[in-house]
This record gives structure tokens, C-alpha cells and sequence, in this order.
């Protein structure tokens, strides 16, 4: 099985370092190297242009990508569920037709907004005073689907860089394009009119091969690395007579793990407690811990979760 990843820009490096956490250590053996190896010998790399990766996975080149959401609808939809490449609806039986891609997974990060924005200065206020007027973008079959949706006429013209100069250049009175902070829309006057679409980096794969075995063991590898983000292992030292309170405390994922200890000199019974929680509740939940009795408190990060 193959995996297209970016091979360079913003992407790359936490795409490598995910399919690192997930287990899949990737063999480096030159820096401008189109396919590598895996610790898995079933799995390989093949590096590819962000937005040729949805391309690369159709054409069966790789079973699976990732790249941003907004790459893979340019170039061809996407079905938003794996039970939905699975069919049971039309509209989902359409897209297979269409030869679209599975989003697998939202992989959290590569985060990033498709906005239609127009001159601050300009009298575009809304979508409906872009009718009969001209729109600027590097995306024009999302740009076109968008305006579809909204009943708006509008003429798509498409650019390969520097969107945000032509409405300035008078090549168009708006344009749709990629945001991320909004800054380069701010220095250049540009005012967000609408949001088109909210893109991540995703996990793709062709409807054909997603109940393959190992593409759900791939599945299932990063959705263990996605799952342990921002949480954290606790665990302690509690008497037992105060288990109760403890459990009490832990906002964690179920119930905590809870084995005997030996007494002590004294007779007294002693536990030891585990448990999974959010990073965000540490602060807290050790100072309430310590009031209840627990003891011993260790807190450790977590670098894969299987629930």
C-alpha cells in the first residue's frame, strides 16, 4: 500500500512526524527522494505536490493521501464518511460515480479558510453584489459550486498566484482565496465578504480500498495518535478508604484503573490509581487529588490512545 504526502512547504514536516507517532517511521535515504520505505513493509511514502495528491490517489498511484480538504474538493469532491463510499443514498452513489475521494480523517492541523473577499473601499458588501461581476481564484471549481449554491452569476476567472492583486489590478472585483490569519488580506485592503469552506489536512482514500485491511490498520494507527492529543496519565498513590473521593475527582476517560497495594506497617490499605485525562484539567484535578489523600502523583504524556 502507498501514501502520498506532501513533499515540501508546511505540510510536510507534520505529516512525516504524525506517520512517525503512528508508528510508521519513514526511511530517509536522500533529500530529494520521490518514494521511501516504512518500518511496515506492506506500507510505502511516494512524495507528491500537495495538490496533486487527490489526483495520485484517483489514478491509483496511491491508495491513500493527505492533503488539505481544499485540494482534494478542487480537484474532484469528496465523500465526507467512509459509510457513505460504502453507498445507502444516491447522492453518496453519485460521488463513487465521480470517481471522488473518502475523508477518512480530519487530521487537525494545516488549518485554513477558502473566503470570498472583495476591496474594503470597493461597494461589495455581499455575496448578491457580486451578480454579473467578476471573481479572481486559484480554486474556480470550488469557486463556481459556491456561487451555484448562493444563486449568484458571477464570472470565474482563474489565476495560478497572487490573488489578492487583482482586484487592485482591475483583473476582477473579488476574489476567493486561502486565508489562514487574514493578514495578507488586511494588508492588501481586502475585506471578507463569506466563508466558501473550512479546510484541514486530511486523510484520503479511494472508495475501492477503504475497507482494506490495511488501510483501516492505518486508520486506526493515527486515530490512536489523534486520540492521546491534549490528554495525560495520572497516576497515584490513594488510601483506599479514600477511593471513593478520588474517583470522584477524575474527569477522565471512564473509570480509572485501580490496583491493591500492600498494607503498610500500620495496617493500612493503600491503592494505586490510574487514569486518562485532558491536559486542560491537570492543574486542578492534582491539587483536588492531593485533598482527597492521593500521593505519589505522576503525570506522564500519552503518545497513542486506542478507545
Amino acid at each position: 500500500m502507498r501514501i502520498a504526502v506532501p513533499n515540501k512547504g508546511r505540510l510536510h514536516e507534520p505529516t512525516i512526524e504524525l506517520l512517525e507517532r503512528a508508528g510508521l517511521h519513514v526511511e530517509r535515504t536522500a533529500d530529494r527522494q520521490l518514494y521511501a520505505d516504512t518500518v511496515d513493509p506492506d506500507v510505502s511514502i511516494l512524495y507528491a505536490r500537495a495538490a496533486d495528491i487527490p489526483e495520485y490517489v484517483r489514478d491509483g498511484a496511491a491508495d491513500l493521501g493527505i492533503t488539505g480538504l481544499d485540494q482534494a474538493t478542487e480537484s474532484g469532491g469528496v465523500i465526507e464518511t467512509a459509510a457513505a463510499a460504502r453507498g445507502g443514498d444516491s447522492d453518496a452513489d453519485d460521488a463513487v460515480e465521480e470517481n471522488a475521494l473518502v475523508d477518512l480523517l480530519d487530521l487537525e492541523y494545516g488549518s485554513c479558510r477558502l473566503v470570498l473577499a472583495a476591496p474594503e473601499d470597493g461597494g461589495i458588501e455581499s455575496v448578491a453584489d457580486l451578480e454579473g461581476r467578476t471573481v479572481a481564484t486559484e480554486f474556480p471549481t470550488i469557486t463556481r459550486s459556491y456561487f451555484e449554491s448562493v444563486g449568484v452569476d458571477a464570472e470565474i476567472v482563474t489565476v495560478t498566484g497572487a490573488t489578492e492583486l487583482t482586484p487592485h489590478v482591475d483583473m476582477a472585483d473579488a476574489i476567493v482565496d486561502i486565508t489562514s490569519t487574514g493578514t495578507t488580506l488586511r494588508v492588501n485592503r481586502l475585506a471578507v465578504i463569506d466563508e466558501v469552506l473550512d479546510s484541514s489536512v486530511r486523510l484520503f482514500a479511494r472508495p475501492d480500498v477503504v475497507d482494506d485491511a490495511k488501510v483501516q490498520q492505518v486508520v486506526t494507527a493515527v486515530e490512536s495518535v489523534l486520540a492521546a492529543e491534549d490528554k495525560r496519565y495520572l497516576m497515584m498513590n490513594a488510601p483506599k478508604a479514600q477511593l471513593p473521593a478520588v474517583k470522584d475527582v477524575l474527569p477522565g476517560l471512564g473509570g480509572p484503573t485501580v490496583m491493591d497495594v500492600e498494607a503498610d506497617e500500620n495496617g493500612n490499605g493503600t491503592v494505586a490509581v490510574h487514569a486518562v485525562v485532558d491536559e486542560r484539567d491537570v492543574f486542578s484535578v492534582i491539587t483536588d487529588l492531593k485533598d482527597v489523600g492521593a500521593s505519589g502523583i505522576l503525570v506522564t504524556e500519552i503518545e497513542r490512545l486506542v478507545e
